[in-house]
């Protein structure tokens, strides 16, 4: 299922927000806000109870002083001290934000670094949307990444921000299809047409650069996947290995290890073909990254020559 895309430099506690209330979102969006939050009720009563009770004291000072100067002074630090019960009511903390209040809030704070499944996204950028998310999904939650044997902080940092950069042309590409679609259903003449051609090869152009990046993704979520088979047929063939000595003991004790033995020892090359294996795809998939980083430059000793193709063995 698709998911609101953020900006990654939003809060990652506000992007969970997000990402938990889609539908939410699209009410703010189209104009809707919660009741305004009531007043903290509790605080008028408390501090008329206080008010009520430092009333009561006075009345009854009252009628055991006499002097004047005194009756003055108690009256000045009576008004003190009501204050004083005043200040601490109004500190009383306020009742919890409701998450309406707290999502309204951050959506209106960040208005623009966040888009809709539902909204922004037309039927064929909401597919690309799609395979964009389940590439990077895959690559973030695999073992290989999770172990490290991928550049795991590197990844956490760069998906993210091709996920938004994608999401963010697509949204572009929707409106402007849309846009496209409502003027040519309206019907047009024949040099408006001629002088329209040129924006839809644009438009064409335009999505054929977005699906090549979200076809790099899956090419490099493809080469991940080749390392986790890699990394499951390497880790079974271990836990072999580790139960060779009992298989070793049984045949050796029956006297049938001239016989099996050999076959066995083919454990130990398995393992290191698969190893093998693994840290080449463990490379193809570091490849497949770094081809999403831009072109390949070569480096000085780089075996590819400066056309770009690869450079044939000396005739012997």
């Amino acid at each position: 299922m698709r998911r609101v895309v953020v900006d990654p430099e939003v809060p990652s506690r506000t992007a969970d927000l997000f990402r938990r209330h889609a539908s939410m979102l699209s009410r703010i969006r189209a104009g809707w806000s919660p009741e305004p939050p009531p007043p903290n009720s509790r605080l008028p009563g408390r501090f008329l109870n206080f008010g009520g009770g430092a009333a009561a004291l006075f009345l009854v000072c009252l009628m055991f002083l006499a002097d004047v100067g005194q009756l003055l002074f108690f009256m000045l630090a009576l008004l003190v001290f009501v204050v004083f019960v005043g200040l601490l009511a109004a500190r009383e903390p306020a009742e919890p934000e409701t998450i309406e209040h707290e999502l309204y809030r951050e959506a209106r704070w960040y208005e623009g670094r966040y888009l809709l499944p539902a909204e922004d996204f037309d039927y064929n950028a909401g597919q690309l949307l799609d395979r964009t998310q389940q590439a990077i999904d895959y690559i973030l939650r695999s073992r290989v990444n999770a172990m490290g044997m991928l550049d795991s902080v590197r990844n956490s940092v760069m998906l993210p921000a091709q996920e938004w950069e994608i999401a963010r042309l697509l949204t572009k590409l929707s409106a402007l299809r849309n846009d496209h679609q409502e003027f040519v259903y309206g019907g047009s003449t024949p040099e408006v047409a001629a002088a329209m051609a040129p924006l839809e090869r644009a438009l064409a152009a335009s999505e054929a650069a977005v699906l090549a990046r979200v076809e790099a993704l899956e090419r490099y979520a493809g080469h991940v996947s080749d390392a986790e088979r890699a990394l499951r047929a390497h880790d079974q063939i271990e836990a072999l290995r580790a139960r060779l000595p009992r298989y070793e003991e049984l045949l050796a004790e029956s006297g049938a290890d001239a016989f099996a033995v050999p076959e066995i020892g083919r454990l130990a090359e398995d393992a290191g073909h698969l190893e093998q294996a693994l840290r080449d795809s463990v490379r193809s998939a570091h490849e497949a990254f770094r081809h999403l980083d831009g072109p390949h430059i070569p480096a000085p000793g780089d075996p590819a020559s400066p056309d770009g193709r690869a450079e044939e063995p000396p005739a012997r």
